[in-house]
């Protein structure tokens, strides 16, 4: 299989979003009071997990998801307080000096706000790696992921069969597929497993195992 691009998901993937949700839920003044004492591993039960995401997200609360949700997208310290996961910096390097094209995708309630944060967090890629970021609600589908794949295969010249898209969350994997990429499941903190239609996805859980899975399974021509 020849893979030439890396299409990376920021959050579960390159940066820790998890750990953003648990510091918005035991310490913002207006959700401290129900969930200032819960445990880490108890984010589950805050939170469940719905099918189509495989992994946490504030809007899956029962009562409170959309007003959470715009909360956390409206308040800076937390919604910035993301940290990579281990070895994203060295890896992207890494990549990069192997000769791999690299972006990553976001949709995001504020562009410019989402772009600064990235680039911040970031910064030390931002010679090479291509951030790009879209408003929700701007296309069509369910997963924005499906529209800003084409609209980049087109921007940028590439080949979705030479493409990979690194993603935690399970509508996303079918994102992939639909435009003719080559999806990789990436396991972080609570992600759930991936339905039966999607179980012969390569799955990893490091940067050491994506990229093990790449040189033992892809050729760059």
């Amino acid at each position: 299989m020849i893979i030439k691009n890396i299409f990376w998901d920021v959050d579960g993937v390159l940066a820790n979003l998890n750990y953003a949700y648990y510091n918005f839920l035991t310490k913002h003044p207006k959700y401290a009071p129900m969930y200032g004492n819960i445990k880490w591993e108890d984010l589950p039960k805050v939170l469940p997990i719905v099918p189509k995401y495989g992994a946490l997200e504030l809007k899956t609360h029962p009562e409170m998801g959309k007003e959470m949700d715009y909360d956390f997208c409206h308040s800076p310290e937390f919604f910035t307080n993301r940290p990579l996961y281990p070895h994203v910096i060295e890896t992207l390097k890494e990549l990069h000096d192997k000769g791999y094209r690299q972006f990553t995708m976001s949709a995001t309630f504020d562009v410019e706000t989402k772009k600064r944060f990235l680039n911040k967090l970031l910064a030390d890629v931002t010679d090479f790696l291509t951030i790009e970021c879209v408003q929700h609600g701007k296309f069509m589908h369910d997963s924005a992921k499906e529209d800003m794949l084409k609209s980049c295969f087109e921007k940028y010249g590439l080949k979705a069969e030479e493409t990979i898209l690194v993603d935690d969350r399970i509508y996303n994997q079918y994102a992939a597929i639909n435009v003719g990429a080559h999806p990789i499941r990436y396991r972080c903190e609570f992600t759930t497993d991936l339905p039966e239609d999607l179980n012969w996805i390569p799955e990893v859980h490091s940067m050491e195992e994506l990229k093990e899975w790449l040189k033992n399974n892809t050729t760059m021509e």
